[in-house]
Parts: structure tokens; C-alpha cells; sequence
């Protein structure tokens, strides 16, 4: 009997740097032999054929926790996981190590976007959209059955994603729950994944310039020490800037020596509130290729921004996270770091394309922060400027790196930092202070939950549907958080926690009106 292969029938192209690409279909070559000096690892022309959005019921997993969720629109060039079996190209050697499709999928479409997922979300593979690389226009039929779609749940997730998908397309549709039986009792979830190897970091290729901007409160020894820090890079930054809003009667100005150090060091005492502005007031004053944020109570070895500009050389790329390490305890120093990185092991070693973005430890070439305009003061007092700031990096068609080179110890000391003053959002009453998304409606007797920033993030950035599955999903964690003996409870208290919630989307969406201010 012969056995069955999804494995499609590639040819070969060399391109200008002796590197093989395995492809289908008929790319432009010189456009692909471009691609394959960048950063990607696999590149398609998907969103032209049909493909893009494919795959809707991702949404049952994702919602609004996973960049990808939805394809972007009005870009040439993008993050996308929707592969077209019949029209891509991918290194020959990223293909060989992760063993090509799946062959438990019959289906060759479902086949192509389990890997284009897999690569993007477990393996630290860059799959990359570029429209013009296929001219071809031929769509397929991507309509998939009830079996094929709780195979794709099984492979991926855990069965209470699957079972959340039954209930959300409609519970009384026993197909669907005797699919999922099926392919529960024959198929396992993948737990181990191989992520793709890095690609070795080469020397520095001329003098690029580096600005490290740190906005800090109330913790001066803490920004010393990071000065010290960077003051001993093995790849100096030629400008740090301080964005210091300490009150007048707890700074202490004589702590920043700019002689001290062999940088332009830069001290802006910060009149207005909030570290989204910090970090805009520094923007404006940044002269150099690459900016590096950080916050001000982190530790870090000599070489972190030599690793952050090495690693967006060798991927040809323009931003990238490093990788954030939690300490203990504020106490903690770079040996507790390198025992920590000792522990991670190999689990360390994963680039690819990153789903989070961090202010505490980022590197991003200066044009595309310009391009954004620095970030949005919306966020001030709440959550989430982080993963705005990097989404909207994404979207503008810039792909984030993970960069485990450039490692971290996140301190976080239980006082001082703009949280300081954001926590007053969680007081009720006269003793309130107001908070800046609460604009010209103070918050009352209602305190919104969750934070009225992170809502404004979904209507900023994510549509009515994922918003929808993020409400379910969101309720359903509150009932189940305290066990199955506390829900009782919890139901009772359901109605008020779905007014805080509604009271969250009415501020979000009173920022969505008056649109990003970065000033």
C-alpha cells in the first residue's frame, strides 16, 4: 500500500549568496533572491489567492492575544502564517529542520497553514508575506470540514480551546463534539517544539550610532546603576538620555555627572506625567540610527547593545525585544542573571517573530519610531503601551525580533516608577486623584475593570469580532479562576464585574474618539 505524502513537489533556486530556496509555484526569482537576504525564512503572495484570513476559527484560540490573529492590511510586505502550499518559497534548510507538513493532515491547505502557524508561533520561524513575489491570482476552495478544524485544535491546543470553539459555534451540533472525541482519542497535542537555530552574529558592519533612553521616578540609585552598566558596553551608546520626574523635593541633581561617562549623557527633568510622554520628550531629542529603551531597574552584562545591533544585522531587520529576565528580588545582580540564563538552557535559543513588544529592554531604528511618531499618551496612567507601541511596528510593516543575545535582570522594586502615580486609579471616593483617560469623566462609584487602557488597545487595534471572544473568554476565566466550589460566588458577583467591564469599553472608547496624542 503506497503511504500517503502532503509534501510538495519543490524546486531549487540559488540565490546571490549561495543560500538554497526550496519553492512552488512560479515566484519572481529576483524579488525572491531579495527577500532571502532579510530576515524571513519563508515568503508567499497568499493574501492575492485567496488565503488571506483563512483559517477564521484561529479566533476561538487567539481572540486578542496574538498579534497574528488577523492579516494586516494595505502593506507590501508582512508577518503572515496564511500559507498557500502551491505558490511559496522557504529556506532549504529551515524546511529540512522542522520535517516539512504534517502528514496526519489530508488536507494539503490545512497542512500548509498548521506549519506557517507552527513556524511562527513554536518554532521562531519568520513566515513573511510579499505581495508581487507570486503573480499568481488562482483561488482555492478553503472551506474545511468539522474533523479537519478539531484536528488542527488537537494538534495545537489544549482541548479546552476545542471544547470553547464547540460551545461558541453552536453546543447542540453533535458533529462537531463527535469529531472532537475522535481526534481527542487518536491524535496527541504537540508539546515539544524545535525551534530553528540562530543565525550566527557577526561583527558590528560599520559605526552605527545608538541613543539608550531611560524614563525613571523616584528611583535615582536604581538609574545610576544602570548608567554604570552602560557606561562599561563593549559597544558604547554615543547618547543616553534621562527622563527623570522625580518631585523637586526628593531629586537629587548632583547624582548625574554627565563627565562620568564616555557617552552624551542628557538629563530631562520631566514636568509632565507619565512615561509615554518620557519617552516622546527623548524621541525629539535622539540623533542617533538606533534607539534602545529600557527601564530604569534593569541590570545587563558589556555586550547587550553590541547583541542588539549584531542581531538586526544578521537579520537584515529594524526592531527587536530582548529577552526580559525577572529577578527575585531588587537585591539580585549579574551573577543571579547568568545563573538564571544558566537554567533556561537551550529553551533560550529562539528568535523568530515576536508576539510581545517591551520597554524595558528594545531596539528599534530610529526612522520607524519617527514613522510612529513616538508612542501614544493614552496609555499614561493605565496598561499596555508595550504591546501598542510593538502592534503598531507591525503593522506599519516592520517585523519585531526576539533577541535572546541581549538579555535582562528586570529588578522590579515594590516602590517608585510611573506606577507610582497610575495606582491611584485602583481608589474610589473624594480621595481619588483622576487619572488621564478619564478625560472629562471622572471615574465614581463604578472603578473600571480591566484597565480602561488595555480596552483601548482592542478597539485601537483588533475588531468587533476578536473583542467579542475576549469578553467570553475574559468571563469565563473570572468564574473558573477560584475553583469550581467559589462559582456560586462568582456568579453572584457577575453582574457587577460585567458594569465595571462596560464602563472599561465606554472610556476606551471615548480615547478611540479623540484618536493617538503623543503630546
Amino acid at each position: 500500500m503506497q503511504k500517503y505524502s502532503n509534501q510538495p513537489n519543490f524546486k531549487e533556486f540559488t540565490n546571490s549568496k549561495q543560500e538554497v530556496i526550496y519553492y512552488t509555484g512560479n515566484p519572481n526569482l529576483q524579488i525572491l533572491d531579495k527577500l532571502s537576504k532579510g530576515c524571513g525564512d519563508l515568503w508567499h503572495s497568499s493574501f492575492e489567492q485567496g488565503y488571506k484570513n483563512a483559517f477564521s476559527d484561529i479566533i476561538y484560540f487567539a481572540a486578542v492575544f496574538f498579534w497574528y490573529v488577523k492579516d494586516f492590511d494595505g502593506l507590501n510586505e508582512c508577518v503572515s502564517w496564511r500559507v498557500n502550499p502551491n505558490a511559496f518559497a522557504i529556506r532549504k534548510e529551515v524546511w529540512e529542520q522542522l520535517q516539512g507538513f504534517d502528514q496526519d493532515f489530508k488536507n494539503l491547505n490545512l497542512a500548509a497553514l498548521d506549519f506557517g502557524f507552527n513556524l511562527l508561533k513554536n518554532h521562531g520561524g519568520i513566515p513573511l508575506y510579499s505581495k508581487g513575489l507570486y503573480e499568481e491570482t488562482l483561488t482555492e476552495c478553503l472551506c474545511f470540514s468539522s474533523y479537519e478544524v478539531q484536528l488542527f485544535f488537537r494538534k495545537n491546543f489544549k482541548i479546552d480551546h476545542a471544547i470553547y470553539r464547540n460551545f461558541r459555534k453552536g453546543f447542540w451540533k453533535v458533529n462537531e463534539w463527535c469529531n472532537l472525541i475522535i481526534v481527542a482519542q487518536k491524535y496527541q497535542t504537540r508539546n515539544a517544539h524545535q525551534s530553528l537555530l540562530p543565525r550566527e552574529l557577526k561583527d558590528i558592519n560599520g559605526t552605527p550610532t545608538v541613543t539608550y533612553i531611560i524614563p525613571t521616578m523616584l528611583r535615582q540609585e536604581f538609574t545610576l546603576s544602570l548608567l554604570n552598566d552602560l557606561k562599561h558596553q563593549t559597544y558604547l551608546p554615543s547618547q543616553v538620555i534621562v527622563v527623570d520626574a522625580t518631585p523637586i523635593e526628593q531629586r537629587k541633581e548632583h547624582l548625574y555627572q554627565p563627565k562620568d561617562y564616555p557617552f552624551e549623557l542628557l538629563v530631562l527633568w520631566q514636568t509632565t506625567k507619565g512615561s509615554c510622554r518620557a519617552r516622546n520628550e527623548a524621541i525629539e531629542l535622539c540623533t542617533s540610527d538606533y534607539i534602545i529603551f529600557g527601564d530604569d531597574d534593569i541590570r545587563f552584562f558589556p555586550d547587550f547593545i553590541e547583541n542588539h545591533i549584531k542581531l538586526l544585522q544578521a537579520y537584515n531587520a529594524v526592531a527587536c525585544n530582548g529577552l526580559d529576565i525577572r529577578a527575585d528580588h531588587q537585591q539580585q545582580n549579574l551573577e543571579d542573571l547568568q545563573n538564571k540564563i544558566n537554567q533556561l538552557g537551550a529553551k533560550r535559543w529562539k528568535v523568530g517573530a515576536s508576539n510581545n513588544f517591551s520597554n524595558a529592554n528594545s531596539c528599534v531604528r530610529r526612522e520607524f519610531v519617527q514613522q510612529l511618531v513616538g508612542n501614544d499618551i493614552n496609555y499614561d496612567g493605565g496598561y499596555g503601551e508595550d504591546g501598542d507601541f510593538g502592534l503598531s511596528l507591525t503593522k506599519i510593516g516592520a517585523t519585531v525580533l526576539h533577541n535572546p543575545f541581549s538579555v535582562n535582570l528586570h529588578l522590579k522594586p515594590t516602590q517608585g516608577g510611573y506606577r507610582f502615580w497610575g495606582s491611584e486609579a485602583k481608589v474610589l471616593g473624594k480621595k481619588r486623584k483622576s487619572q488621564p483617560w478619564e478625560l472629562d469623566t471622572p471615574v465614581k462609584r463604578v472603578r473600571p475593570v480591566p484597565s480602561p487602557t488595555v480596552m483601548y488597545q482592542l478597539y485601537k487595534h483588533f475588531g468587533e469580532e476578536e473583542r467579542t471572544e475576549y469578553f467570553y473568554k475574559y468571563f469565563l476565566k473570572q468564574l473558573f479562576k477560584k475553583g469550581m466550589l467559589q462559582m456560586p460566588l462568582q456568579i453572584l458577583k457577575l453582574p457587577y464585574k460585567i458594569l465595571q467591564f462596560r464602563k472599561s469599553e465606554f472610556y476606551a472608547k471615548k480615547l478611540i474618539a479623540i484618536g493617538k496624542r503623543t503630546k
